[in-house]
């Protein structure tokens, strides 16, 4: 059976990369959407490779039956090819060692339990990071109140934006709740460039309504609260106050593009 563990890894991994790309949107946690078409293909390419690899295997495991005519050396004969360097010390074979297999563990996870996205752990070790932006004028706003706006457009308008356009304007935020030490609140999103290992966070502070649990996922809507000039340290992060807080179901795609 050790023969087939190469066989059987790459089956699993495949699987795995099929399973939250091709059969659901849980890619959505790790990569971009347009991601999606390459990791279809890899999966499938991953399959078909365990399915040549065990063919081969099966194919030479029949050539060196011992029955076999073509291969007339006894497997218990010490003198055989493949007995002259087998010691009791040896924990492998043709196949590799015996410790490859926990090599599955990590596809076997992957199949079973996907890892969730990101939340406000990485948010908090984000430690604040913003790119450096240059203070501007920012393109106006559509009409019409409440605004639907991503938390990446919000935090840049209210930090960068010497035209102050969001002033007087209703909200509406969505995110996952974070939370200082000290109690105040955050609705926050993660922004990727490309997958969920460049993430960098976007958040806003939200006042005037009671804190959710850590991570739930909210809606909220309100009109951004200026403090300090903008570009300047006062006006991170940016402030909402809020006129309601809405619980919501975490969006498919749980992160912002950046």
């Amino acid at each position: 059976m050790r023969r087939y563990g190469p066989a059987v890894l790459l089956a699993l991994v495949g699987a795995a990369i099929l399973r939250v790309s091709l059969f659901s949107d849980l890619y959505l946690r790790y990569v971009q959407v347009g991601l999606r078409p390459y990791l279809v293909v890899s999966g499938v390419v991953l399959v078909l490779l365990a399915v040549v690899v065990a063919v081969l295997v099966r194919t030479v495991d029949e050539q060196e039956d011992p029955e076999n005519p073509e291969n007339p050396e006894d497997p218990e004969d010490p003198e055989a090819p493949e007995n002259l360097h087998s010691d009791p010390g040896h924990t492998h074979g043709p196949a590799g060692p015996r410790v490859a297999w926990f090599l599955t563990l990590p596809a076997l996870a992957l199949l079973l339990f996907p890892p969730p996205a990101l939340g406000s752990y990485s948010a908090d070790r984000e430690a604040d990071r913003r790119a450096a932006r240059g203070v501007g004028t920012f393109p106006a706003l559509p009409a019409g109140n409440p605004l639907d706006l991503t938390l990446g457009d919000f935090g840049s308008r209210a930090v960068y934006d010497s035209g102050r356009s969001l002033m007087g304007r209703t909200v509406r935020l969505t995110g996952f709740v974070t939370r200082d030490a000290d109690g105040t609140w955050y609705v926050t999103r993660l922004l990727v460039s490309c997958c969920a290992a460049d993430a960098t966070t976007a958040k806003a502070e939200v006042r005037g309504a009671g804190a959710p649990p850590v991570d739930t996922w909210v809606t909220v809507t309100g009109t951004w609260h200026p403090e300090g000039e903008p570009g300047s340290d006062a006006a991170w992060p940016p402030v909402l106050d809020a006129t309601s807080v809405r619980r919501v179901r975490q969006p498919d795609n749980p992160y912002e593009k950046r």
